[in-house]
C-alpha cells in the first residue's frame, strides 16, 4: 500500500493542510468553549498527524531548511502566549507548550537522521529531541516528534507508516487520540502535488485564532 503517485486525482498538499486547519479550529473550539461537545475533539484528531505529514514533505522539498525551521521557532515563541491564555487563561504557563515546538523539534529530528555518515550520533541526537518535547510539555510531547520520525523513516511505505503510527498513538495517548488514525485516510489520499501556495496562513492563523478563542470564551 502506498500513496498515489504524483498526478491530478487525490488530494494536494494545499487541500490536505484546510483540512487540517478546520480540524484544528473545530478541536480548539471543543477545547476551549464547547468542551461537552466530545465530538469536536474526535474531529481535530485528524489536525496534528496532517501537519505532521505536510512538514515531512516540506523538509524533504525546501530550498532553505534554515529558514524553515528558523520560521517555525518564531512562530513557537509568538505563539506561546496566546496558547497558554486559549488552554489555562494565563498569560505563562510553563506545565504545557504550543505545537509549534514539537514541529521545530520533529523538523530537527528530520534533518538529524539525515546524517547517514554518523548514524549513531543521529539516532542519539533524535532520541534526545523525543525527551525534550517530552519532558518540555510540549503539546504532543514525545509522541509528537515520534509520529514526525515516523513519517519520515517510512516515507513511501504507507503500510509501515500507518501501523508504526497507529502504535505510536494507542501506546503514547489511547482514549480519544486513538481516533488520530482516521487521518491516514486523507494522506493516503495525497497525489504529490503542492497546489496554491498559502505558506503563512497557518502560522498567522494558530496564534490568531487562539486570541479570539480567548476572547469569546471570557464573553460567553
Amino acid at each position: 500500500m502506498s500513496q498515489l503517485s504524483p498526478g491530478k486525482w487525490g488530494l494536494t498538499g494545499f487541500a490536505l493542510k484546510w483540512i487540517a486547519l478546520a480540524a484544528m479550529a473545530v478541536d480548539h473550539v471543543g477545547m476551549t468553549l464547547l468542551p461537552q461537545y466530545e465530538l469536536l475533539r474526535i474531529v481535530g484528531r485528524l489536525a496534528f498527524p496532517i501537519y505532521c505529514f505536510l512538514l515531512v514533505e516540506g523538509a524533504v522539498h525546501t530550498a532553505n531548511r534554515r529558514r524553515y525551521l528558523m520560521r517555525l521557532l518564531l512562530f513557537a515563541l509568538l505563539s506561546e502566549v496566546p496558547f497558554d491564555l486559549a488552554v489555562s487563561g494565563t498569560v505563562f504557563d510553563l506545565r504545557s507548550q504550543n505545537v509549534f515546538f514539537t514541529l521545530a523539534m520533529g523538523l530537527m529530528a528530520v534533518y538529524l537522521m539525515e546524517l547517514r555518515n554518523r548514524y549513531p550520533y543521529a539516532v542519539l541526537g533524535s532520541a534526545a529531541l523525543v525527551f525534550a518535547a517530552q519532558l518540555a510539555q510540549t503539546d504532543y510531547g514525545g509522541g509528537g516528534v515520534l509520529i514526525i520520525l515516523i513519517f519520515y523513516l517510512f516515507r513511501g511505505k504507507m503500510a509501515a507508516r500507518v501501523l508504526a503510527f497507529s502504535a505510536v498513538n494507542v501506546l503514547c495517548y489511547g482514549g480519544l487520540q486513538n481516533y488520530a488514525i482516521l487521518s491516514m485516510v486523507p494522506i493516503l489520499c495525497y497525489n504529490g502535488r503542492r497546489g496554491p501556495r498559502m505558506k503563512y496562513l497557518f502560522y498567522i492563523f494558530y496564534p490568531a485564532h487562539l486570541l479570539a478563542l480567548y476572547w469569546l470564551r471570557l464573553r460567553l
